[in-house]
């Protein structure tokens, strides 16, 4: 990976991601720091038959790090790669002397739920992709320990401050389970739809900021013979981006609370979901999809995008660094948020934007100060710099990234996005966080519908139900958004 570069949009300029970063500095989103790197390789903790590590606790050790001994570290080796966690455990070695293992994987729930359920879980996860383990599962079960602590610890940059005080604001909340916080998602993530600059500016297309616009320009493609919108359909949970965005910004933020509130009509009964979901499937039924794409995974889907063969695909902002061996130089990778139906409530420059990424420390973790401590960490602006410049991505530490790195073209729009976007019109769901069962019915519901196995109202029926039954469980009452 380079350290600059540049990307021609359709308006022939040339966009820098050192301005870019220079911009995002108004988002409070960025600033300055240092860096490092390591390796490691293999142990095992266990929490009930070996003496938990544990050190004094002072001003500048809160959580009582012991010094030497081991730390055991297990991160989604996804979009993201697994580098930037490499060069984390260095410093962190540098700092506190331990052994460290490194696994980078994207089986987590295959390497780890034996490990949980044997009660020697590792000291910090990266618990994300397709096989994260449920984190209202693990919640239930008492295995995640409650990261209040980590909020109201010093912040590693300035003591006078607490870690709470430091994040962009909202974002911690995003890993609250039963009105307390349990997971620290550390990335400042966007979701919408992708295309490349430089294959809108070879076709002379205008970028949609209407559904009927979008169609337009799918419809367009399908007579040259491109795809309009490619899914990851082994993998709904990309196309539920697509939908779950587009209901927010028809039926506007009460639409949203309304699903994750578990309101009895927050599908069944909403207009904005029925013209929502309503409007995607015009998208099936007029053979705009890639062809195939309903059987491709993630990188199969993306990497058939990245060689024009579709126009759209919907994903986070994970999405260019995922895809760096396979983009072409040129492609000048470019973020659209969701283009809006008639009397939207949310203007088309509104996006999901949020904290993403969840990192836990399990309540049985052998050394349970020393993955407080990892995390506390992750807040510096060191550590904040170093993930920007290994995996292309922001974080949620506001000041938290040095203001000479320079970002991809992907990055860059996604950034300017958010810096058009208004902060009280930036949405993000808290669903798939409290309620995973539901989760995985809606992602059902929506493989089925892209494949023209239901209907509309049958995925609104099949949706409702899983809220319903949501509902049900009684620790549901304390997930509530105002």
């Amino acid at each position: 990976m380079g350290t600059t570069s540049t990307s021609n949009g359709a308006n022939g300029e040339g966009f820098s991601r050192r301005n870019l970063i220079k911009r995002s500095a108004a988002l409070g989103l960025i600033a300055v720091p240092t860096m490092g790197f390591l390796s490691a390789c293999a142990a095992s903790g266990s929490g009930d038959d070996q003496e938990r590590q544990k050190g004094e606790v002072t001003k500048d050790n809160p959580f009582g790090v012991a010094e030497g001994g081991t730390l055991d570290v297990v991160i989604f080796k996804g979009g993201f790669g697994d580098q930037y966690a490499i060069e984390w455990e260095k410093l962190y070695k540098d700092k506190w002397g331990p052994e460290i293992s490194h696994l980078g994987t994207q089986e987590i729930t295959g390497k780890l739920q034996p490990r949980f359920n044997a009660g020697n879980p590792p000291d910090v996860v990266d618990n994300s992709g397709a096989q994260q383990i449920k984190l209202d599962v693990l919640h239930k079960n008492g295995q995640l320990a409650d990261l209040t602590e980590l909020l109201d610890a010093p912040a590693p940059d300035d003591p006078s401050k607490k870690v709470r005080d430091i994040l962009v604001p909202g974002t911690a909340e995003k890993g609250f389970i039963g009105g307390k916080m349990h997971s620290l998602n550390y990335v400042y993530t966007v979701y919408g739809l992708w295309y490349s600059g430089k294959m809108f500016q070879d076709k002379g297309w205008e970028v949609p900021k209407t559904w009927d616009a979008l169609l337009a320009v799918m419809q367009d493609a399908k007579k040259q013979g491109i795809g309009g919108l490619a899914h990851q359909g082994k993998h709904p949970y990309y196309i539920n981006v697509m939908i779950m965005d587009l209901i927010a910004k028809t039926g506007g933020l009460d639409a949203m609370k309304a699903i994750d509130n578990l309101d009895p009509k927050a599908f069944a009964g909403s207009a904005a979901a029925k013209q929502s979901i309503e409007a995607v499937y015009e998208i099936v039924e007029k053979g705009l999809l890639l062809p195939g794409t309903n059987s491709l995974d993630h990188i199969e889907s993306q990497t058939a995008w990245n060689e024009g063969k579709a126009v759209f695909i919907p994903s986070g902002s994970w999405l260019e660094n995922e895809q760096l061996k396979q983009t072409p130089e040129d492609f000048d990778m470019r973020f659209l948020p969701m283009p809006v139906l008639p009397g939207s409530k949310l203007p088309f420059e509104a996006i999901r934007a949020g904290a993403g990424e969840p990192f836990i420390v399990p309540e049985k973790a052998r050394n349970k100060a020393g993955g407080l401590e990892f995390l506390r960490m992750m807040c510096s602006r060191e550590w904040s710099t170093t993930f920007a410049q290994q995996a292309n991505s922001l974080t949620i530490v506001q000041d938290g990234v040095d203001k000479s790195v320079e970002l991809r073209p992907g990055t860059t729009s996604a950034i300017e996005a958010v810096e058009a976007c208004p902060v009280d019109q930036r949405f993000d769901y808290y669903y798939t966080n409290w309620y995973s069962e539901m989760d995985e019915s809606i992602r059902t519901a929506s493989a089925e519908l892209m494949a023209k196995r239901i209907q509309p109202n049958e995925w609104l029926k099949r949706a409702q139900a899983a809220v319903d039954k949501a509902a049900e469980d009684p620790e549901s009452k304390n997930n509530k958004r105002p």
